[in-house]
């Protein structure tokens, strides 16, 4: 299902192409989060029309609402939420243990009282595999333990364990599209390399990289990246979850993944924050009240061909919702152009230069620092 088109001879980054039942997918790409069967703020038609290939579901919030029997009327949820191109369903493992109530880990699963109503619950590796088969999943990732940050290493080990006897479990259970397995092993390298190399041995679709942006430092995400890159096939497709702000996804690329997630261009542009460039600016400041251009010049997004700053700040201060969907478009559009750029590099031979651009241009601080 994954074809490696083109490989950069000074570092790890890859061009590649995803083949799934709703499409083809080209890699490096960044799918945006659609937790709930909805990207947060935009239509299927808007994620389409920012360039949009494949986002994500999850597997905890929608076997808790609406609820499996629901989805399966309507036939899966590209029916039920009018998305026609690829999803890629998370299982629920990062959410049952960040979200539920008084949870109860075991070998065969995890039960927990649903943070919406306190519902008693369960999900196991089986449960979260045939929630996905009945979702519809181009891509169904594994049900795994996810472990804080920090973390001792017998509670690391002791995870991992009982994740990679959940990664056999889901290999066996029928689902339509493909298997993702996820690394895990905390910030311990050879935990790193035991879990992929184990889930090499099971034989996935494909390999994620997981407990990354669980509150470590940016060193220790990149260093569970290398931990773990370099156990896993090169002709797959490798996802690191939950990730990243641009120049980290920048560097990822560079360091051989070719999938993202991250929640990070919607939930701050509910905020009033773009991604430019330049770096994150506040479009709540007040020197954008008279600000005739764009959010950012060159920009082709909805907001910025046709709305000024100033406008959008009118929108966003006096909180309507035309604001925030918006800055959202706006943000998804950088995100999904960024990764444009980055495959014409990788094919081009200019990735190490648009790589050093990218990040001597981006500042890690916002432009505007205060809201005045």
């Amino acid at each position: 299902m994954f074809e490696l088109i083109a490989v950069d001879p000074n570092s790890k980054a890859r061009r590649g192409r995803l083949t799934t039942r709703h499409g083809v997918v080209e890699t490096p790409i960044f799918m945006p989060v659609g937790t709930q069967g909805t990207v947060k703020a935009v239509s299927p038609a808007e994620l389409d029309s920012v360039g949009a290939q494949i986002i994500l579901g999850n597997t905890y919030h929608l076997f808790l609402r609406p609820g499996m029997d629901i989805i399966q009327e309507f036939g899966g949820l590209h029916a039920f939420s009018s998305w026609h191109k690829p999803i890629l369903t998370d299982s629920g493992g990062f959410q049952v243990f960040s979200l539920a109530r008084l949870r109860k880990i075991s070998d065969e699963g995890v039960h927990f009282q649903s943070h919406i109503d306190g519902a008693p619950c369960f999900i196991g590796p089986r449960e979260a595999m045939q929630i996905q088969a009945t979702l519809g999943s181009d891509i169904a990732m594994l049900f795994d333990e996810c472990p804080p940050y920090p973390c001792e290493h017998d509670y690391a080990a002791r995870s991992l364990e009982r994740t990679l006897k959940w990664a056999a479990i889901c290999k066996d259970v029928p689902t339509p599209g493909a298997k993702f397995g996820i690394v895990q092993g905390a910030t311990f390298p050879e935990l790193r390399r035991e879990s992929a190399e184990a889930l090499v041995s099971i034989g996935f679709d494909g390999y994620a990289i997981g407990g990354v942006s669980v509150g470590e430092p940016e060193e220790e995400m990149l260093a569970a990246i290398e931990n773990s890159e370099p156990y896993l096939p090169s002709k797959q497709a490798r996802y690191a979850m939950g990730l990243g702000t641009p120049p980290q996804i920048v560097e990822m690329v560079a360091r051989g993944v070719d999938m993202f997630d991250c929640v990070l261009p919607t939930r701050v542009a509910r905020n009033g924050t773009a991604y430019t460039a330049g770096g994150t600016v506040n479009l709540k400041n007040a020197i954008h009240a008279n600000a005739k251009g764009p959010i950012e010049d060159a920009c082709a997004c909805p907001a910025c061909v046709t709305f000024s700053r100033g406008y959008i700040r009118h929108l966003l201060k006096a909180e309507e919702i035309l604001g925030l969907r918006l800055v959202t478009l706006h943000n998804l559009h950088f995100y999904l152009n960024l990764m444009q750029r980055i495959r014409a590099s990788i094919e081009g031979g200019t990735f190490q230069s648009f790589r050093r651009a990218f990040q001597d241009g981006y500042s890690r601080t916002p432009v505007e620092a205060v809201d005045v």
